[in-house]
C-alpha cells in the first residue's frame, strides 16, 4: 500500500458518514487519429441536486483510477487524460460534514495532505492532463482542474468558485499557490478573496474563461464532445494554448496588498482566514510550488482546528439548508396562485418591490398612488433598473420589453385590483395610514386575495383589526437594498389564517427570498435585535462617551460596518420611528435618544463627510450632540451591547417570536449582514461566554459553532 493510500485509509475512519464519490475510467478513441485516451468521469451516484465532494475514501477512490492511467500512460497506452464529472456538477470540494468533525491537529494536516498527495499526481502523469469543468465546481472541484495541464469550461455553468475563506478556510489543495501562478495574483486575489468576501460570488462559465483559468469554452449542450475535439487538436499540435505572461514583479505585490485592504475592509482582522490565503499567494511569487501546498496544509489545519470554520459551516448550513425548510411554514399545497400583483405606494421601496415581483414572478405588477406625478416616477424607476439590466447584459430586449410592459401604473385601486390575487403595501409607516390603505384595498379585491404590508415594526394584527377578512393580512418585510438583501420576515398576525401564509411563503419563493417566520411582535426579529444593539451605542453617546469610542467600540467583531455607518444606512429618522416603537412597547430596555431626536429634527440625512477620504462625522451632525460625563472604553460600550443582545435574545426566544436560536441567526446573515465568519449572534455570544453570563444560559448545544474540544 501506497503512503497516499495509508494516508487515506487513516483519515477515511474519521469521515462515517462520507458520501462516497467514484472515479470511473473509461477509454475512446479521440478525433482526428489523435489516439487513446483516458476518460476519469467522478460520480457519486445521486442525482444533480446531491453534488459531488471529496472525502478521504472519494479521494482513495480517484487515487486507485490514477494508479491505473499512471500505468497505461507510462506504458505508451494512453495519449493524454481527462478529468469530468456527471451531469450538471463537477464536483464542489471537500466533505464539510466530516472535516467540521475533526478534533486533532494531526487529522487535520493529514486531509491536506492527502489531497495534495491525489491531486498532484495529476500534473505528474507522462502525458498530458485536462479537467473539462462541465458543471458546478468549487473548492477541491476547482483545484483538482488546476493541477491538469488544460482546462475547458462549459458555457452553462452557473456556479464555480473557491468559496473556502467564505468558509474560515483556504482553499488548501493547491488553490492558493497553483491559482496566482496561472492567472497573475490580482486575479487570483479577486477569485480566492474578493469573491469569497463578497458573500460567496460566484463566476459563470464565460467569466471563468476569461480570467484564464480555462483555456477554452464551449456551449453546455455538447461540451464534452466539443472539448475532447480541441484536446485531439492540442496533442496533436494542431492548436497551441497560449497564455497571458504573468508579472512576478511589483505588481504581485500590490495585488496582495490590495487582498489585505478588501480583507480589512470585510472582517478588520478578527478572521484569519483571508490572511493565511493572502501569505500563501504573496510567497507564490517565487513560482515553488512545493513550498506553496506545504503551507496550504500548515493553514489548513490550523483553520480547522479553530472556531472560524465551524463558525462558517454553522452559517452556511442555516442560509443552505434551514433557510430552504422554513421552520413553521403551512403545507404549501395551501398556496394560492398569484397571477397578478398590486403595491399601493410608488416610493423608492415601492419601486423596488414592483421590479423584484417583475422579475421573479413575471405577472402583471400595478403600482398606485396619491397622484400621477408619484406614480409616473414609480413607473419611471422600474423602467430604467431595466434598462439598466439590458445594458449590463443581464436580460434581451424581448425579456426587457416584456417586463416593462408588466410593470404599469394607476390611480384608481378599484379598477386595478379588481383581479390582483396579491397586494402589498409599502406607505408611511404610520398605523392610521396602513389601516385605511388596507380598508380601501379590502373593499375592491378578490376574496382570496392576500393583503401583505411591508412594515418594519408596526403589529399586523392591529393593521388588520378593522378589516372584514383581517385572516388574509400578512407581514412581508423586506430588507433595503431589496435587490440585494436575501432576508424576507413573514410575519402571521393573530388571525392571519394557512391559506394566506402558505401563498406568502409561495410568493418569497418565487421571489428567491430566504423566508423566516416571526410573530406578530414589536419590530419582528432584525429591527428589533438592531434597534437594541444601537440604543446601547447611542445611550453611551448620550451619556458621555465620544461618538469616535462608540463607533469603534464593535469592531473586533468584524462586522460589515460600524455602528454610526449603520445608523447612516438605516436612516435616522427610520431608526428613531423604530425606537420609538420599541420604547413604547418595551419602555424599561429601550430608550430614544434625544440626540439622534435632534438629528432628525435638523432633517440631517447624513452623520458623515468624507472630504479627507475618509469618514469624518460631519462638523453640523456634532454641533447637535448634547452629552453627559460618563465616560465609556470601547471595551465597555462593547461589552455592554452585547449583554443588551443577550438579554434581547433570550426575551425573544422565551416570546416565541421565532422557532428556534437558529431562526434568529439566519435572519441577521440574511438581512443585516451579520459575517458567515462568527457563525452567527448565538454561537458567537455562546462561545464569548455572554449568553451564560447574562441569561444563565447558552443559545445552542455545546460543540455547535465552537472549537473542537
Amino acid at each position: 500500500m501506497s503512503k497516499t493510500a495509508e494516508l487515506l485509509k487513516g483519515a477515511a475512519e474519521l469521515f462515517p458518514d462520507e458520501v462516497v464519490t467514484q472515479a470511473h475510467v473509461r477509454h475512446l478513441d479521440l478525433p482526428y487519429g489523435a489516439g487513446r485516451f483516458a476518460l476519469i468521469t467522478l460520480d457519486n451516484g445521486l442525482d444533480h441536486t446531491k453534488p459531488t465532494t471529496f472525502g478521504p475514501q472519494s479521494l482513495a477512490n480517484l487515487d486507485a483510477a490514477l494508479d491505473q492511467v499512471e500505468t497505461e500512460a507510462a506504458a505508451g497506452d494512453v495519449v493524454g487524460v481527462g478529468l469530468t464529472g456527471k451531469p450538471f456538477i463537477f464536483a464542489v470540494g471537500a466533505d464539510l460534514k466530516g472535516v467540521e468533525l475533526l478534533k486533532r491537529h494531526e487529522d487535520a494536516l493529514a486531509i491536506g495532505q492527502g489531497g495534495h498527495a491525489v491531486f498532484r499526481r495529476l500534473s505528474a502523469l507522462a502525458v498530458p492532463t485536462f479537467a473539462y469543468y462541465n458543471g458546478a465546481a468549487m473548492g477541491g472541484g476547482v483545484e483538482a482542474g488546476l493541477h491538469c495541464s488544460y482546462r475547458t469550461v462549459s458555457a452553462a455553468i452557473p456556479a464555480f468558485s473557491l468559496p473556502e475563506v467564505f468558509l474560515g478556510l483556504v482553499p488548501g489543495w493547491g488553490g492558493c499557490a497553483l491559482l496566482p501562478n496561472l492567472i497573475g495574483a490580482d486575479r487570483a486575489v479577486s477569485v480566492i478573496i474578493e469573491n469569497s468576501l463578497n458573500q460567496n460570488k460566484q463566476l459563470k462559465g464565460r467569466q471563468v474563461y476569461e480570467l484564464g483559468i480555462a483555456d477554452a469554452i464551449f456551449e453546455g449542450a455538447d461540451f464534452l464532445e466539443e472539448s475532447l475535439k480541441w484536446t485531439a487538436q492540442v496533442l496533436k499540435g494542431d492548436l497551441e494554448v497560449v497564455r497571458a505572461e504573468i508579472d512576478r514583479d511589483e505588481a504581485w505585490d500590490q495585488a496582495v496588498e490590495r487582498g489585505k485592504g478588501i480583507a480589512d475592509s470585510k472582517v478588520h482582522g478578527a478572521a484569519p482566514a483571508a490572511y493565511h490565503a493572502l501569505d500563501i499567494i504573496a510567497a507564490a511569487k517565487t513560482g515553488d510550488l512545493r513550498a506553496g501546498f506545504e503551507a496550504e496544509d500548515r493553514a489548513l489545519a490550523e483553520l480547522i482546528m479553530g472556531g472560524e470554520l465551524r463558525s462558517g459551516i454553522y452559517a452556511f448550513n442555516l442560509v443552505q439548508k434551514r433557510a430552504k425548510r422554513p421552520a413553521g411554514a403551512p403545507d404549501k399545497s395551501l398556496a394560492r396562485p398569484v397571477t397578478k400583483v398590486g403595491v399601493v405606494g410608488a416610493g423608492l421601496m415601492a419601486s423596488q418591490l414592483a421590479l423584484l415581483f417583475a422579475r421573479r414572478l413575471e405577472v402583471p405588477v400595478v403600482l398606485t398612488d396619491i397622484d400621477r406625478e408619484r406614480v409616473d416616477k414609480g413607473v419611471g424607476y422600474v423602467h430604467e433598473e431595466i434598462d439598466k439590466l439590458l445594458l449590463k447584459g443581464r436580460v434581451g430586449q424581448d425579456k426587457a420589453n416584456r417586463l416593462k410592459a408588466l410593470v404599469t401604473g394607476s390611480l384608481d385601486k378599484a379598477e386595478s385590483f379588481a383581479d390582483a390575487d396579491f397586494v402589498i403595501e409599502a406607505v408611511f409607516e404610520e398605523m392610521g395610514v396602513k389601516q385605511q390603505v388596507f380598508a380601501e384595498v379590502e373593499a375592491v379585491v378578490p376574496e382570496h386575495a392576500v393583503l401583505a404590508t411591508n412594515t418594519s415594526s408596526l403589529s399586523v394584527s392591529e393593521m388588520a383589526s378593522k378589516l372584514k377578512h383581517p385572516e388574509r393580512v400578512v407581514g412581508f418585510h423586506f430588507f433595503n437594498p431589496v435587490a440585494v438583501l436575501p432576508l424576507l420576515e413573514i410575519v402571521r398576525g393573530e388571525r392571519t389564517d394557512d391559506a394566506t401564509l402558505a401563498t406568502a411563503f409561495a410568493v418569497a419563493k418565487s421571489l428567491k427570498k430566504t423566508a423566516v417566520l416571526v410573530k406578530d411582535a414589536p419590530a419582528f426579529v432584525v429591527n428589533r435585535v438592531l434597534t437594541r444593539f444601537l440604543g446601547e451605542v447611542l445611550g453611551s453617546i448620550d451619556e458621555g462617551t465620544p461618538v469616535e469610542v462608540a463607533d469603534r467600540a464593535l469592531a473586533p467583531l468584524g462586522l460589515p460596518m460600524s455602528p454610526i455607518v449603520l445608523l447612516e444606512l438605516v436612516g435616522p429618522a427610520v431608526a428613531h420611528h423604530v425606537a420609538g416603537t420599541l420604547h413604547a412597547a418595551f419602555p424599561d430596555r429601550f430608550g430614544v435618544s434625544d440626540n439622534l431626536g435632534r438629528i432628525v429634527k435638523a432633517g440631517k440625512r447624513n452623520l458623515y463627510v468624507y472630504d479627507s477620504g475618509k469618514p469624518e462625522l460631519d462638523p453640523e451632525v456634532a454641533a447637535l450632540f448634547e452629552t453627559g460625563d460618563t465616560v465609556l472604553t470601547e471595551e465597555q460600550v462593547r461589552d455592554r451591547a452585547l449583554d443588551a443582545i443577550a438579554q434581547e435574545l433570550r426575551i425573544m426566544l422565551d416570546e416565541g417570536v421565532v422557532a428556534e436560536a437558529q431562526d434568529i441567526d439566519l435572519c441577521l446573515i440574511t438581512g443585516a449582514g451579520w459575517p458567515f465568519h462568527l457563525g452567527g449572534i448565538t454561537p458567537y455570544l455562546d462561545r464569548e461566554g455572554v449568553s451564560e453570563r447574562v441569561t444563565g444560559k447558552r443559545f445552542l448545544e455545546p460543540g455547535v459553532a465552537s472549537v473542537p474540544a
